[in-house]
């Protein structure tokens, strides 16, 4: 029974899909699509879509690698470079010992040894290479590390005493400069107290 809108009962009518009676059996199945053949297509899509996706994972590996292998060799080819850079400096020390060996001129080796010093420095420069300015400078932990704080008349954290250099390229420091500050005028009459 099926009550209308102003409660009326209504009988069922046989002619409408929703009143067919019982339900059947099977599963409900819209005509004209075969479950069984969609279900196979998806099969085939799936194995397809997980070939590729090994494959990706393989291409994605092997490149990997690759590039592993790439870095590899463009380290060493840098080191190869950077090697190279330097063997005309230990080729003229080698023969500035020899030399000094055979005559025994030691001012003929300190001369011969300036001069490799010098090709030295200008190698450092051309690969950009600085020293770092210290001496009467502010001291900034970027640039110096403070190993001493000494009584001065210089102002407070200004570097006094330069005890290692320092080196930057770039702007990047590459090692920093080991220094003493100064803690200022008046620091000793403040210790004395």
């Amino acid at each position: 029974m099926i009550l209308d809108n102003e409660g009326a009962v209504q009988e069922p009518r046989e002619d409408l899909p929703g009143n067919a009676g019982p339900a059947s059996a099977g599963p409900c199945e819209p005509e004209g699509i075969d479950a069984v053949g969609l279900l196979a297509e998806k099969e085939v899509e799936l194995a397809a879509t997980i070939d590729r996706l090994k494959r990706l994972q393989a291409e994605f590996e092997n490149y990997r690698k690759r590039s592993a292998r790439d870095v590899a060799a463009l380290r060493e080819r840098v080191a190869d470079g950077e090697i190279c850079s330097f063997l005309p400096l230990f080729d003229s020390l080698e023969r500035a010992f020899t030399a000094y060996r055979e005559t025994k001129d030691a001012e003929g080796f300190v001369v011969g040894v300036e001069k490799i010093f010098g090709q030295f420095r200008q190698i450092l420069e051309q690969k950009g290479l600085k020293r770092i300015c210290t001496i009467g400078e502010r001291y900034d932990p970027e640039l110096h590390e403070a190993l001493a704080s000494l009584p001065s008349e210089e102002e407070k954290n200004t570097v006094i005493e330069e005890l290692s250099p320092g080196y930057a390229r770039d702007g990047r420091t590459l090692l920093p400069s080991k220094v003493a500050v100064s803690q200022g005028p008046g620091a000793e009459e403040k210790e004395e107290s």
